[in-house]
């Protein structure tokens, strides 16, 4: 017992001490409580049938019956497949582009050249996604866009990539690193320019080359970075947006594009078919929590690492 009371007095006397910090600290947590946690509470609904004039607290709870009709179903293996390689597809190839980018800028002596690359690589981040999107249909397009103009101009068959359900997730992929790589190399550049400068210097002294240099400073100096941000870019992995899929899908490429999220929009928003899709977001976020924990746990084992 008076253990427990030394306790509360000791914290009681840092409260007292950071009191200042606290009262910053204040807003941050009151946005948290009434717009992150507080929206848990309508979870409630993927155990129930929900009826929006009866409201939460008088609709008749249900139990499981919603995750049972989801796992049932026919669209259940679809969903996660597509999910899956299109969360998969893109943390391979859109995670390692930025480093790579941020390397060579960094390795880039030329400074006009240097500037005119990483502008031209932030830029897309400034366009919001349904500009992406557009951009994305009109360089694509059959008749007149630039892609199909060029293989014209070379020879080939022009390709309606749009309505092939084979090309759906290269170009997802692609577009993803397009919009995003430029952005997220300016957290590797900013973890680059925090190596010290003696480290480089002390290697140049030693007869280290560049690519020595590269191997044995830099990339050590980027590991933390690597590892915290690839914990991150996991935890989200079957978290897809629906945004950029309902912009770039079409009925004829649902088979290969439908994912959690635009199955939820559908049902949600669409069918008005409330608890339902409450109960397949839940799942789609318990199954993103699986994985930032697993991947959290496998960052420690490797490299000493991890987000807790």
């Amino acid at each position: 017992m008076s253990r427990i009371s030394t306790s509360l007095t000791g914290t009681w006397q840092h409260m007292k001490r950071d009191r200042q910090l606290l009262v910053l600290f204040l807003p941050c947590l009151i946005f948290y409580i009434i717009f992150r946690y507080g929206p848990l509470f309508g979870l409630t609904i993927a155990f129930k049938d929900y009826n929006v004039f009866e409201g939460i607290f008088g609709s008749k709870w249900v139990g499981l019956k919603h995750f049972v009709k989801f796992f049932s179903g026919n669209d259940f293996l679809m969903l996660f497949k597509n999910t899956l390689t299109l969360g998969f597809f893109t943390l391979i190839f859109g995670f390692p582009i930025p480093i790579l980018l941020a390397i060579s800028l960094n390795e880039l002596r030329v400074k006009w050249l240097k500037k005119s690359i990483q502008t031209l690589t932030y830029l897309p981040a400034f366009l919001s996604i349904v500009i992406i999107c557009s951009m994305v249909i009109d360089f694509l397009s059959p008749n007149t866009g630039l892609i199909n103009k060029l293989m014209a101009a070379v020879g080939l068959e022009k390709i309606y990539f749009m309505i092939i359900p084979e090309w759906f997730r290269t170009i997802y992929v692609a577009s993803d690193i397009w919009a995003n790589a430029g952005y997220d190399a300016i957290i590797y550049l900013a973890a680059v320019a925090g190596i010290s400068p003696t480290l480089y210097e002390a290697a140049k002294v030693d007869g280290c080359s560049r690519w020595k240099s590269l191997w044995n400073i830099t990339l050590p100096g980027l590991m933390p970075t690597i590892l915290i941000m690839f914990i991150l870019r996991t935890g989200k992995m079957l978290q897809i947006g629906y945004e950029k899929v309902l912009l770039l899908y079409n009925p004829t490429t649902y088979e290969v594009a439908d994912v959690f999220s635009t199955y939820v929009y559908r049902k949600g928003l669409i069918e008005s078919n409330y608890s339902y899709a409450a109960a397949v977001g839940m799942f789609e976020a318990f199954i993103a929590m699986i994985m930032l924990l697993s991947a959290n746990f496998i960052s420690k084992k490797a490299g000493g690492k991890g987000l807790w």
